[in-house]
């Protein structure tokens, strides 16, 4: 069977739909999709506020309370513990089919008219600048992940304990300004490790013990820059560089960054996997397309499917994991769920649903939000079981009369929401960090913007005032207000000022770190710069023998093509525009030490 070529309607790019992909949506009785696999992304991404908490009053008691909805979003926010109880009843909302009129209008009056709660965080404990998280306990300001204690200003968390500043961590502990560390402790200014402790400036690294500013090492200790040292040695220079100096680390962060150019890297970032394709990938098989995912299997165009225990024969999933089977064009759904379609946020032990929002422990249900322990019901009205199975007109409906969006795409049974049913902007939403627009290009494609507001906040300190050592920093700091660096003047959001929390400075001063001069939002968008792209392209291995084709980099073995350039071709998501050097796995393998 030959791969079908359609054409998207939102990017008017043609796309293929492969024999598998077939196989997936008859198994699960769905037609093939209309937007191609980035554009079906992009689309539900843009239904994930993941960072951003806003004061709001209580649509139920008044009371001013923490929501990842903005005041002006259009819908009714409960306080979790309300909306958890027995204070009122979601069915009582519920409604017949209007077979006049769009059904995927119909759920979006729904949506809009249901209370929703203002925090998505399953027992939380001293925890409430937090959402999109299972379990956290003492945490501040992360977000989406599950199982982490004593945490802050972090996203893409699991099992994790006493870190600052990092994205996308699995098993770690006590680090910082870390990205896609697995089973790393006292790891600062990493990335891609794995098994690893004391590391500083490292990448690439596994099975590593105190090393500093080196890149694809394998099972050793006491590095620097890629160059052995006596145990005397190492700690003697790791003194010298006086890492509690913001001055003197700042200039060991930009060197170390140049010095990391100089090395390959793999086609792919991860490691035990079988037959995968994408990026961040570990401990996984058969997973195709996909981007930030532990320990998947059979899953196809799926993104940050981290939380364990892992997830398996999905397609289109957009975050979270946690035994999922089956899930198709869903986003920020978990824990159990099963043969669910087109959802948001329906979690804990669901299956058999479809076009559904915020529903839990509940089976067949279409149309419907904010339901919990249902069963039977098509927008929040309860049907006989032999009722439900036989109302086959709700998909028929879908497909003779969709809805149409304002830019004239077309939503039949078979796709996710459109973009103008999402409560968020797209700058409030993860939309805007993988796929980064200007405020008239949003606009421009149908999607809805906020702009920045202004805080009255007085700055009391500006970043260059700040101590240059942390042994210098008064514990009087986290009553100052200090202005980041960029001013509110770049395109991350910037929040212009920020507060150092007194755990935050412990956490400095215990690992002997300065304070930062940007504030987190600017941390986080700095961060997430070493993330890949999710596009993919065909490239040539970049070895050309001796050396890299660019001459950036030279061998150290020989390698099976001899002197010739290395024949073979990968996927990748690394652009040819990026300053990186980039092998295949043979390549790669041969170079690692």
């Amino acid at each position: 069977m030959n791969a079908e070529t359609k054409q998207c309607q939102n990017c008017q790019q043609d796309f293929d739909i492969f024999p598998e992909d077939k196989k997936f949506y008859e198994k699960i009785s769905v037609p093939a999709p209309t937007f191609c696999w980035l554009c079906r992304a992009q689309r539900r991404f843009a239904f994930r506020n993941e960072r951003n908490l806003y004061k709001y009053k209580s649509d139920f008691s008044g009371k001013e309370i923490f929501s990842m909805y903005a005041h002006d979003a259009g819908v009714k926010v409960y306080e979790k513990d309300v909306w958890l109880s027995d204070s009122w009843e979601p069915m009582e909302y519920g409604r017949d089919v209007d077979f006049s009129k769009p059904f995927l209008e119909q759920i979006r009056e729904l949506w809009y008219a249901v209370p929703l709660k203002n925090l998505n965080v399953v027992q939380g404990v001293r925890s409430d600048y937090c959402n999109h998280f299972t379990n956290p306990k003492n945490c501040y300001l992360v977000f989406n992940g599950n199982e982490c204690e004593d945490c802050m200003y972090g996203n893409g968390l699991t099992y994790s304990k006493d870190s600052v500043d990092v994205s996308h961590l699995g098993k770690c502990e006590r680090c910082y300004e870390g990205f896609w560390l697995t089973s790393c402790a006292s790891t600062i200014f990493s990335s891609h490790c794995e098994n690893s402790f004391n590391l500083a400036f490292c990448k690439n690294c596994r099975g590593c013990n105190d090393c500093f500013g080196s890149v694809g090492l394998r099972n050793k200790s006491y590095y620097i820059s890629n160059k052995p040292y006596s145990k005397e040695e190492y700690m003697k220079t790791l003194k010298s560089f006086n890492l509690g100096s913001y001055q003197n680390l700042e200039k060991i962060k930009e060197k170390t960054r140049e010095f990391w150019l100089k090395f390959p890297n793999k086609y792919i970032e991860g490691s035990h996997n079988q037959k995968v394709s994408g990026n961040y990938i570990n401990h996984s098989k058969n997973v195709l397309n996909s981007f930030l995912v532990r320990e998947g299997e059979n899953l196809r165009y799926c993104q940050y499917v981290q939380e364990l225990p892992a997830s398996r024969d999905c397609y289109d999933y957009s975050i979270w994991g946690d035994s999922n089977e089956l899930v198709y064009e869903c986003c920020a759904c978990g824990i159990g769920t099963n043969n669910i379609k087109f959802c948001l946020f329906v979690q804990e032990n669901v299956n058999d649903i479809e076009y559904s929002i915020a529903c839990s422990s509940s089976r067949n249900l279409f149309g419907s939000v904010g339901l919990r322990k249902k069963e039977y019901c098509i927008l929040n009205k309860q049907y006989s079981k032999e009722s439900y199975k036989t109302f086959a007109a709700k998909k028929k409906h879908m497909e003779e009369m969709p809805y149409v969006d304002k830019k004239g795409r077309v939503y039949r049974y078979g796709e996710f929401f459109p973009v103008e049913f999402s409560p968020w902007r797209y700058n409030e939403t993860i939309a805007f960090d993988y796929f980064p627009l200007t405020k008239d290009k949003a606009l421009q494609k149908g999607y809805r913007w906020k702009d920045r507001e202004m805080r009255e906040r007085t700055i009391i300190i500006m970043h260059d005032k700040l101590p240059d050592h942390i042994n210098d920093v008064a514990d009087s700091i986290t009553d100052e207000i200090v202005g980041c660096v960029h001013e509110g003047k770049c395109n991350e959001n910037c929040t212009s000022a920020f507060r150092i929390i007194p755990q935050e400075l412990a956490f400095y001063k215990k690992m002997s770190l300065p304070l930062p001069h940007l504030c987190p939002t600017c941390r986080f968008s700095q961060r997430l710069r070493q993330r890949t792209p999710l596009a993919i392209q065909t490239r040539l291995c970049q070895c050309a023998g001796e050396k890299s084709d660019n001459s950036a980099y030279k061998n150290t073995s020989s390698h099976f093509h001899k002197n010739e350039h290395c024949p073979n071709e990968f996927e990748t998501s690394y652009a040819p525009d990026r300053p990186k050097t980039i092998y295949c796995e043979q390549c790669y393998q041969a170079e690692v030490a």
